[in-house]
This record gives C-alpha cells, structure tokens and sequence, in this order.
C-alpha cells in the first residue's frame, strides 16, 4: 500500500524539492488547466489541500450512509485527519490528531487507517512506523473509539498495540470480519508474517493485545531476493464458493493465497510466484469469486497484472506463473493501490490520479474513466525511482458509489462517475465481496441473505 520501509529516509528531501519546486510550477500547471485532466463523466465534488507535499498517505471511507466519515492518514506529523462528508461536495475538516512529540520520532509517520464496529462501538485503527532511535520503534497501531462522532470532543484512544519482537511498526494492515465472528486485524510486522488480532480479545485488555495467530511466507524459491522477506500488503475475504475465509497476501517472491477458516490450521492453497518482473508482490486484490487477482509490484513501468489463479486453485499447477493480461495508466509511472468493484477496478494511481478501468473480460482490461489529481513535476516522490508521488489510497462507498482519493502532494478529494450510483456483487452475478465489511451479519450471511432475496 506504499512506500518500502527504505524509502522513508528520503521523505525529508523530496519535502524540500517539492516545495521548491511547487514555485515555479504554478505556470506550468496554469497553461495546463486549459487541457482536460479527466473524462467529462468524472465529476469532482471537492477537493480539500491538506499542507506540505508528501505529508499524505492512505485513507479511509465508512460505509454507512448514517456515519459519512472519512479517515486520511499523515506521514511525518504522524496521525489522522477525520473529514464529515454530510455534504460530499463541502467535506468538513472536524478532526486532527497528531502523535505526541512528534518531532522526536523517525521514520514514515502513520500508515494506513482502518475502521471496524463491534458490540455496537466504532473503531478507527491507525497503523504507524518508527524507526529505533527515537521514541515508538515498537509501536504498531492505535486504536480510537469514534462511535460518537461528529462530537469529536468524545474521540478517545481504547489502547496501543505493540510489536517489540519485530520492530518498525505496521506497514499496512486490514479489518475483516471472520465468518465465526470475530473482527481480525491484519498487520504486516518486520518479520516473514503477518500477525493476526482479535479485536475483541484486545479491546478486553488481553495482554499480548489480542494476537492469535501469524501467516508465514511461504518456503520457497525467491522469498529472500528482495529488501523484505514478508509481506507489504494484503487483502481478507470471504469464498462462497468455497465456504473459506481467504487470505491474499504480496510480499517476497509474489502473492500467497490461504485457507484462514480455521487460524490454528491454516492451508496454502494457490500461489503466483516465478513471474517475470516480479520479484516481490505489493499490493493484491482479488475479484468477488476468488477467481482472478489483480496485483501490483512497486516500480517505475511495472503495470497492474491480471492473474488467474483458476489452475492453481483446481489443482491443475503448483503455482500460477504467467499473467493473463496486464492494465497501466502510463508506462512512464506506476499505477499503486487499488480497489475492485466488479466489472471495475478503482486505482490511486500516483502521478496518473484516480483511474477506473474494466475487468469484465479480464484478458482485455481498459480504462473508462479518470482524474488526475497529482498537480506536480514528473519523478519528484518516493520510490528507488522517485514515481510515488500523487495519489497514494483509493476508496468507494457501495451505498452510493462516492469516490476518495488520497493525494501525497494534493491532499483529499471526492468524486462521483456518472452512472455509478453503487454497488452490489449480485448486481453482476457475482458474490456481494469487496473489501467491505459487514460488521452486523459478517461474510457468509449477508451475502447468502442478499443472494436469496434478489432471487
């Protein structure tokens, strides 16, 4: 979902150059306003600037109509941003939290934000990463009550989880609700795994902050050719098909695929590995079914590549090797995270913006609609090759189809396309999974209760 661990030490210095350079760029990007940044049905209802470039990074969007709040996280400064989007074309700006001492700790500041509920709370978990040296090396994600929201007086922390084994805090992390029940935080660690907690157990005052269990890289060849030997991202879902909570992991040597129904006896059960141009997975996001996954390596010309992982999943080979096909806004930059909303793919594609292409005959994915929201020179970011600049996360809200965006330079947005008022996975014939979360009913219920009524 972002920047490798060894790109934090320039964020300091691209601050500077960007600065520098957002002076004499204003002309530039003047004479450019009179060309089209968008396709005409891409509709920007606000745009919110949040301060100094490369102070952004991912963000977040609830889900219920009744609680339109969005979460952005910030590097360096360390914290969060809570926008109300009573009103999506006039977001106010209500919240702001920042890590105490701030000036004192190193390295990327706070990550990814994600939001779960349970027995009738909400829940804001914000990841962080900070290096030794300074204060938090080991701190790993807080988590805020925020069911009271919009009284941003009542925001108050629940607790601190901490990872002292492995350090440098949680790159990226994800909420799933498990189809037992139980809300599961996903974090990358330091470390050849993921580590998994009970939500529940945590907010309980467990003492080893509800963790229940840790999904390993796989043995194998390649895992170790890369600055990492874990993970970097992830996504949790849930297989009607199949009745198996899944887990869809990147990291060294590709993308792993496990059976997470039962965490004490977990099972590989398809991986893409082997394939030219990748020697770690980055970010991976599979289709409703299960079937098809879209992945992404972190570097400068590398496209989005469709897998499908039907072979592996049957039996057929032990490892998917070769894409079906591959999408990319640019091949001079990087397209970076991404969410699914089957036929459609919404990416944050740094310097390209919001882009949205179709996947319904995922051998010839194209672009149908985009924004670009990066206002800034080409190579000025994070990244060996400087590409990671602009838009950093993407969110939708099935409800109504609102779109957000995350810039790293250009702050917060939100979008509506034309004709895109929702989604629902049945809509489409295929299963109603996204990274979307049910926090009432959880996967294998909601989804069966939709399906037998739009029958």
């Amino acid at each position: 979902m972002g920047l490798m661990r060894r790109d934090a030490v320039t964020l300091a210095a691209c601050m500077a150059t960007m600065l520098t350079l957002a002076v004499t760029a204003g002309p530039l990007r003047a004479q450019e306003a009179a060309e089209a940044r968008g396709t005409p049905d891409i509709e920007v209802l606000a745009h919110v600037p949040l301060g100094a470039p490369m102070t952004v990074s991912d963000l977040e969007i609830e889900q219920e109509l009744s609680r339109p709040y969005a979460y952005v996280a910030r590097l360096l400064d360390a914290g969060f941003d809570i926008f109300d989007l009573s009103d999506p074309t006039s977001p106010g700006l209500i919240y702001e939290w920042r890590i105490e001492n701030a000036d004192l700790h190193r390295g990327i500041g706070a990550m990814d934000a994600k939001y779960f509920k349970h027995d009738g709370r909400y829940y804001l978990v914000q990841s962080f990463q900070f290096f030794p040296g300074g204060p938090d090396g080991d701190l790993g994600a807080i988590v805020f009550d925020v069911t009271d929201l919009p009284d941003v007086s009542k925001v108050k922390e629940a607790g601190r989880i901490r990872a002292p084994d492995y350090p440098t805090g949680f790159h990226n992390i994800f909420m799933y609700k498990h189809s037992d029940g139980r809300p599961l935080l996903f974090t990358t660690t330091s470390g050849p795994f993921v580590n998994v907690y009970d939500m529940a157990r945590f907010l309980d005052g467990d003492e080893a902050y509800g963790l229940v269990a840790q999904i390993p890289v796989p043995e194998g060849p390649m895992v170790n050719e890369v600055g990492i030997n874990g993970y970097h991202d992830f996504y949790v879902g849930f297989d009607p098909g199949t009745g198996q909570d899944k887990f869809y992991g990147g990291g060294a040597g590709g993308y792993y695929v496990y059976d997470i129904t039962n965490l004490d006896d977990m099972t590989l059960v398809a991986s893409v590995t082997g394939v030219p141009g990748v020697t770690w997975g980055h970010t991976v996001t599979p289709t409703p079914d299960g079937r098809y996954i879209v992945g992404e390596t972190e570097y400068q010309y590398a496209p989005l590549r469709i897998f499908d992982l039907k072979p592996a999943l049957d039996g057929e080979v032990a490892t998917v090797r070769l894409p079906i096909s591959a999408w990319t806004a640019n091949w001079e930059n990087l397209a970076h995270n991404h969410e699914v909303r089957w036929p459609y793919v919404f990416v944050s594609a740094y310097e390209d913006g919001l882009q949205i292409f179709n996947m319904r005959d995922p051998k010839d994915p194209h672009t149908v609609a985009y924004y670009d929201t990066y206002d800034g020179p080409h190579a000025i970011g994070m990244c060996s090759d400087k590409v990671c600049n602009g838009a950093f996360g993407v969110d939708v809200r099935n409800a109504d189809g609102l779109i957000v965006i995350s810039d790293m330079s250009t702050g917060f947005w939100t979008f509506k396309w034309e004709g895109f008022e929702g989604w629902n996975g049945h809509d489409w014939g295929m299963p109603n999974i996204s990274s979307v979360q049910d926090w009432e009913n959880g996967p294998e219920r909601a989804d069966q209760a939709e399906l037998q009524a739009s029958n």
